[in-house]
Formats: structure tokens, C-alpha cells, sequence
């Protein structure tokens, strides 16, 4: 594996900027002072501000970013992100880091997961075997303006109200119910421990029981069955719905085009080729693991490999599922190996410190999560084409589960939108200097008010961006392939 010198927790502030890292070499006292000079610098209410360069070309931006992507696997991309305006948004992160440049931050910088729209949250095992609530994608993670984490997440529940057909006060509700929620926490954290803010974790059991007193009862009867849902998707219930037996041998089954085994993919000296690389990078990545972990990974060994496409925004970069078993097939284990490429936020704060992506990312996840996967690390491999590339290994499903938005209610999704809130919150003040944020921020309404009407301008810009890549696609420019 390559990799540069360690990485700071957060990266060199831009010229002017106020950084605010490492906090230990400076009082309580003087964090406050920070936090506050930083609000004169740039008032609460400026973060209303959004102004859209003139220049500025969605769709050439869109395709550009098709350099890195295995062709084939684009015109899904885009027939993913033409569903709705909001799996647009989703699709669309580069876009909105571009806009979230021009906008004005406080100079405090954290750890961002870059990428933090309400369906990259969710449900997932801790390695103690209880179900969390936390964020869960970092492909984007880098250290950069926690307020352009809170923007790109209260935007995107303002955009999917629009996708609901909520009005405008019940999109108010959730955009403000989100900013007060990262506020609130923020400022709760600020008074709490170091070791108690790293421990802090949304247990979810706990959770579905506070929730009953806010949600209506059918509400909390769907929640249930989306936790109760969540238990059942682990390496097990992957092994009867992925893979089957075929001449006595556990492989996985081909769901072309979405999963395609790698003898479907690839003649067979290039399929044999790529499954000893993909060997290979087990046997790397397995040294990132701690001794204990590698341990329990060498009673597995790896069987089969197929390539699956997953998610929106990540549709085109390279992603394999492995199956591994241990002594026989009742005792499986997926694993997702999924490259990394660079975030979409560097040209604006300044590259990694890391020179490999796949440790920029599964550093960044375990700053950011309260309790992460254990089997999370990262190679760098030559692949069958001759080039380096970044891959960080994890588990396919492990009590994975997410929320069905569509279906929600605009109290529910205000419900989760402080869920959501809190939760950054929690991630930023693992990194970041909670102490300055949170006087940064201070005791008024100002911050969710200012955020609450920057989420309804961009939905607005979300909408017209959506149209042009529409139109992109009728024109001929893009090509797209639906139903997938």
C-alpha cells in the first residue's frame, strides 16, 4: 500500500481563514473568543447567501466527472439521477461543492463527511452488536466548512419535501428542525468531555422508544419494521439472496446488469487475472486491520467475485462484492471493495494530506462515526488495465438499513431531520473545535433560519440543473439507461 506522511485531523486553513485546530493549546475561554470573532467576521444571517457563477455549466461539469468511470456503467448513472430532482441531487455532489465554494464560511474547519444528504445516514451493526444511527458514506470525506456538511444535508430534506409534495411551511419545519438539532447539539457537546463527546452514539433501541411520544402511531410501526428489517441483512441473508451453488461450488448470481460475476465480465485468463489481483488486495488490505481482526479474516477465504453497481452518485466507479466462506457455507462473509477516487471537494480546500483515496476515506470514516465497520481498511492495487487504484474494503451488509422517504410524513421526516442534525453534529465535534462552532453559533434561531432559506434557494437551482440534464439526455448529449 502507498501512502504519504500522516495526515492532520484537519487540513491547512485557505489564506485568510481562521483555523482552529489543534484546540489543546488553547482555553476554554479562548475557543469561545474564536467562535465569536468568527460570527463578526461572517454573521449567522450570511449564510442565507447563494450566488451561482454565470459560467457555470451542469452538464459539462456532470461529464466531466465520466472520466473515471467504466463506461458502460455511466448511461445508469445518469438514468438513476433523471428518476426525480432529488435522486438528481443525489447524484450531483460535485455540483453543489462548486456553489458551497462561493458561499460564506466561519474559517472553523472540521473533518466532512462532503457528501452528507439525508439518505447518506442510516442504520448499521457497531462492532459491540448493537444497532446505531450514523452517517455512512465518506467516498467524499475531507477536512473542509462544517457548514458546507449542514447545507448540503438541510438542502437535500428541502428538496425531497418538494419530491413529497409538502408545502413550503412543512419544508420550513424540516429544513429548521435540522439546523436546530446540529445547533442545539453542537452547543451540548461544547460542555461535555473529550472522551464523552467520542463516545457519544444514537443507540437505536433506545431511540424507537423515545420516538413514541412524537410520532404517530403508524409512524412508529414503520420505524420498527425498517429496525427490525435492519437485523436481518447481514452476511447470511446476502449468501441466499446473492450467490447460489453451481456445480458444487458457492457462486454468485449474475443480475446483469447491476451484478455481474467477474467470468461474465471478462474472458477467462483476464477473470482468473483479476481474481489473483483481487487476492492480492485482501492479503494487502488485511495488514490496515488491527492483529485481532486480520486474525479472524485468515479463517475466510475468497470463492467468488462479481462487479455490483451501487448507489447514485458512485455509479460508474469500480465496486466489487466478495464472497468469502470460513469452514462451509453457514459461514459466509461479504465483503464491498469499493474504489476511492479524489473528493469532489479538493479543488476547493486543498488536496488530501493522504496520498492514497482509500485511506483518505476510511480515516475520515473512523474520525467521523462513533463505532465503524470492523472489518474497514483500505489497498492500492494495480488493476488488469496497468493503473494504480485506491480501494477501501468493508462489509457488504451488516444490520444495513435506511429510511424509505418517500413514504414519510412531514412530521416524520422533521423527526429525522433532527436525527440527522444531531448526528453531524456529533461527527464535527469529533474533529473539529466544538467549543468555537458552538459560539460561533450561539443561543438564537439565526443559523437554521439563514440555512432554512439557502435550502430553498437551491432546491430552486437543484430543479433547473435537473431540467437541463433532462434535456441533455432528449438532446442526445448524455446517454441514459432507466429502470435500474
Amino acid at each position: 500500500m502507498t501512502s504519504s506522511k500522516k495526515a492532520p485531523l484537519v487540513a491547512a486553513a485557505a489564506p485568510g481563514a481562521t483555523t482552529s485546530w489543534p484546540p489543546a493549546s488553547r482555553t476554554s475561554a479562548d475557543r469561545i473568543l474564536l467562535g465569536k470573532q468568527a460570527r463578526k467576521a461572517t454573521p449567522l444571517d450570511s449564510h442565507a447567501d447563494l450566488t451561482i457563477r454565470s459560467d457555470r455549466n451542469p452538464v459539462d461539469m456532470l461529464i466531466a466527472e465520466d472520466a473515471g468511470r467504466v463506461p458502460d456503467l455511466v448511461p445508469i448513472r445518469y438514468g438513476r439521477m433523471l428518476v426525480t430532482p432529488f435522486t438528481f441531487y443525489r447524484g450531483a455532489a460535485a455540483l453543489m461543492a462548486a456553489d458551497l465554494a462561493g458561499t460564506p464560511t466561519s474559517g472553523l474547519r472540521t473533518q466532512t463527511c462532503g457528501d452528507a444528504h439525508l439518505m447518506n445516514f442510516g442504520l448499521f451493526a457497531s462492532a459491540e452488536r448493537t444497532l446505531v444511527f450514523d452517517v455512512n458514506d465518506f467516498d467524499e470525506t475531507l477536512p473542509g466548512p462544517w457548514e458546507w456538511d449542514v447545507k448540503r444535508l438541510v438542502a437535500s430534506l428541502t428538496i425531497a419535501g418538494h419530491n413529497n409534495g409538502y408545502t413550503a411551511k412543512q419544508r420550513r419545519k424540516v429544513a429548521l428542525a435540522a439546523g436546530f438539532a446540529y445547533r442545539t447539539a453542537m452547543r451540548d457537546f461544547a460542555g461535555q468531555t473529550n472522551l464523552q463527546v467520542w463516545y457519544a452514539q444514537l443507540d437505536v433501541d433506545s431511540l424507537v422508544g423515545q420516538l413514541r411520544t412524537v410520532l404517530a402511531p403508524q409512524q412508529v410501526k414503520r420505524t420498527k419494521q425498517t429496525v427490525e428489517k435492519a437485523r436481518t441483512r447481514d452476511s447470511m441473508s446476502a449468501l441466499t439472496k446473492l450467490s447460489t451453488v453451481v456445480d458444487g461450488q458457492r457462486r454468485i448470481v449474475a443480475q446483469p446488469p447491476i451484478v455481474l460475476p467477474v467470468e461474465d465480465l471478462l474472458v477467462k485468463e483476464s477473470a482468473e487475472t483479476l481474481f489473483h489481483t483481487m487476492q492480492d488486495l485482501l492479503a494487502g488490505y488485511s495488514e490496515t486491520l488491527p492483529l485481532e481482526r486480520r486474525q479472524l479474516l485468515a479463517q475466510f477465504r475468497l470463492v467468488h467475485m462479481a462487479r455490483k453497481v451501487v448507489g447514485v452518485g458512485s455509479v460508474g466507479t469500480r465496486s466489487w462484492i466478495l464472497l468469502l466462506l470460513g469452514s462451509d457455507d453457514s459461514d459466509p462473509l461479504f465483503l464491498q471493495a469499493k474504489e476511492a477516487q479524489a473528493s469532489v471537494l479538493e479543488q476547493y480546500v486543498g488536496a488530501s494530506e493522504f496520498a492514497h483515496h482509500g485511506e483518505r476515506v476510511v480515516v475520515g470514516q473512523r474520525m467521523m462515526q462513533a463505532s465503524g465497520d470492523i472489518f474497514l481498511g483500505t489497498r492500492r492495487v494495480v488493476g488488469i488495465d496497468g493503473r494504480d487504484r485506491d480501494f477501501y474494503v468493508r462489509q457488504l451488509r451488516d444490520w444495513k438499513g435506511s429510511i424509505e422517504v418517500e413514504q414519510m410524513l412531514p412530521s416524520g421526516l422533521a423527526t429525522y431531520a433532527q436525527l440527522c442534525g444531531w448526528t453531524l453534529a456529533r461527527a464535527h465535534a469529533r474533529s473539529g473545535d466544538r467549543i468555537a462552532i458552538a459560539a460561533y453559533l450561539g443561543s438564537s434561531d439565526r443559523f437554521e433560519q439563514a440555512v432554512a432559506d439557502f435550502s430553498e434557494a437551491y432546491a430552486d437551482v437543484n430543479e433547473k440543473d435537473y431540467e437541463l440534464l433532462k434535456a441533455a439526455a432528449h438532446d442526445g448529449v448524455i446517454t441514459m439507461q432507466t429502470g435500474l
